[in-house]
């Protein structure tokens, strides 16, 4: 039998293990926003693991001017905002479909849908890149005629690789809503776009809330699909332009976390305005009623 005093020590226990692993977290962080305030020269002197002994604002001052993070700032928005609402417009009429028009289908579609999240980025990239050679587009996109190296298509592979996960969810989440509230549309007289746009659509705003948070930061921080499919240093997102703060020879740490640093404050914004929606994000699906 469990006493008052044995839960006590366990519960005690329990919060000095949470207390270790948080700061085991945190470390790296506050290490990279300390270091980020140093200059390189005091790092040669002491060693980057030794007290700071002077603090400025001059690596962030370079960073933005010495890599125009500014332009890699637009550069992730032109692509993490349009990926962002075509995924999720083309995943609610497709859970819409698959929640409220039975079908034998319905199970093998969803199952299509998700499986493509089963499968880790490495192995697709080359097949990916290929493809991405061969797709023509207008030259006024790429001079080269092709869909590599162009923003619409890093838009495209973020739309393909998270439209099976909003899918799930979104489709998990409408059928927690009752069936009675379709039924009666069809009653009146809607349509199937009148039943989509003014009656489920409105109902599924906090689903695609949580879900839009969700999505803005992983777009955002996204490096690999950038690094693959985009060439033209100017064209990158910001997570991808950072190498442009590495030299040739030798390579100012502080200048790179300060980089880092400026990097990251979007998705802080973004987390910490929306953090009711971020939270419902992490369970949203995952009961039915």
């Amino acid at each position: 039998m469990v006493t008052g005093k044995t839960s006590k020590v366990g519960l005690r226990v329990t919060i000095g293990l949470l207390i270790v692993f948080s700061i085991v977290w945190v470390f790296p962080i506050i290490f990279t926003i300390l270091e980020s305030f140093r200059p390189y020269g005091d790092v040669l002197k002491y060693g980057a693991a030794s007290w700071p002994q002077h603090l400025t604002f001059s690596n962030y001052i370079n960073a933005l001017v010495q890599s125009h993070m500014w332009s890699f700032f637009l550069n992730s928005v032109e692509v993490a905002v349009p990926a962002v609402f075509l995924t999720l417009f083309l995943a609610s009429m497709i859970a819409f479909v698959l929640s409220r028009y039975e079908s034998r289908w319905n199970v093998a579609l969803l199952m299509v849908f998700t499986a493509g999240n089963l499968l880790p980025p490495q192995l697709l990239f080359i097949p990916l890149f290929r493809l991405y050679l061969k797709i023509p587009v207008p030259h006024f996109l790429n001079e080269n005629g092709v869909l590599y190296d162009t923003q619409l298509g890093l838009v495209l592979v973020h739309v393909a690789v998270q439209l099976g996960f909003a899918t799930f969810v979104l489709t998990n989440f409408l059928r927690t809503i009752p069936k009675e509230i379709s039924e009666s549309a069809l009653v009146d007289g809607a349509n199937v776009w009148q039943h989509y746009w003014k009656i489920i659509f409105p109902l599924l705003r906090p689903a695609l809330a949580s879900l839009g948070v969700l999505m803005t930061t992983w777009i955002y921080n996204d490096f690999f699909w950038s690094v693959v499919l985009l060439k033209s240093g100017a064209k990158r997102p910001i997570t991808a332009a950072l190498s442009n703060l590495q030299g040739l020879y030798n390579t100012d740490y502080n200048l790179l976390a300060a980089g880092a640093v400026l990097a990251f404050l979007p998705t802080l914004f973004v987390f910490f305005s929306m953090r009711k929606h971020f939270v419902a994000g992490l369970t949203l699906g995952s009961t039915k009623g």
